[in-house]
């Protein structure tokens, strides 16, 4: 084999400079696209704990867009650049996977949610059971949209069961989202309301019941990758933190059941 030429050899070291720039140049590219999470409003509070320690841990930034699990699919499948979809019910994720918004194959179960009734400290009633909202003092009570909110569905559910719904229906103000919900309780403009117990899990101030889950389908709650996003390996990450021992305890701590863990009792 003939040895290159000098001007041969610089051409070829020339090359491999830049290629290797390039991969430098595209990891770099990577890296500082921030993580973008469409996660249920459920999991508010724990994924921005999560966050905070993503960030720490990996020097990426996370951006979060909380909302209602079933509008968030629908901006998804509309083309809305997420790298990671954590949907508060598995059942959401047939829309995305059937547009091809998502990565059938990345689907991760990753807790049940419960639901609690929930109630403002100094108020003039507290109610410790759903049939308690039969009293007329209980004028409104919120609830995330059943239309498109795994909670709200879970919540309409339980109140069928005890056979509540129609009796309640007048008196039910929807929120967008769960967090919403919860909102218009801490505000005052509410009696009570049905809320996740991952928002109010370290609640020690005001009131809250766990609702009795044989009252409605498990809130068996999924994630899965999307396509339309910029920085998979960054969702990959976030993914890997949130199933780590560290993780699950975040998790468990506010509120969600895992695999070996218990429940939370009345506040």
């Amino acid at each position: 084999m003939r040895p290159l030429s000098s001007h041969a050899t610089a051409f070829a070291v020339a090359a491999l400079l830049v290629q290797i720039a390039g991969c430098t140049r595209h990891n770099s590219a990577t890296k500082s696209q921030p993580v973008r999470i469409a996660a249920a409003s459920d999991l508010t509070v724990a994924f921005e704990a999560l966050g905070a320690l993503f960030e720490t841990r990996h020097g990426q930034s996370v951006t979060f867009s909380f909302g209602s699990t079933g509008l968030l699919a629908k901006q998804i499948t509309e083309g809305a650049p997420f790298d990671l979809f954590a949907a508060a019910n598995v059942s959401f994720l047939d829309g995305v996977i059937a547009s091809g918004a998502c990565d059938r194959t990345t689907v991760t179960p990753y807790a049940r949610g419960r639901i609690v009734l929930w109630s403002k400290r100094g108020s003039a009633k507290r109610p410790t059971s759903l049939a308690d909202l039969e009293d007329p003092s209980f004028a409104r009570v919120a609830l995330a949209n059943p239309e498109h909110a795994p909670y709200g569905q879970a919540g309409r559910e339980a109140l069928q069961t005890l056979g509540l719904w129609e009796k309640l229906s007048p008196r039910l103000v929807f929120g967008e989202n769960v967090r919403q919900a919860l909102q218009f309780g801490e505000s005052g403009n509410v009696e009570a309301a049905i809320v996740a117990l991952s928002l109010v899990a370290l609640d020690d101030v005001n009131h809250w019941t766990l609702i009795d889950e044989q009252q409605h389908r498990p809130i068996d709650q999924a994630l899965i990758l999307c396509r339309g996003g910029s920085n998979r390996a960054g969702a990959e990450a976030f993914v890997t933190l949130l199933r780590s021992e560290e993780g699950r305890a975040l998790m468990t701590r506010h509120g969600f059941l895992l695999p070996g863990e218990g429940t939370r009792s009345e506040q």
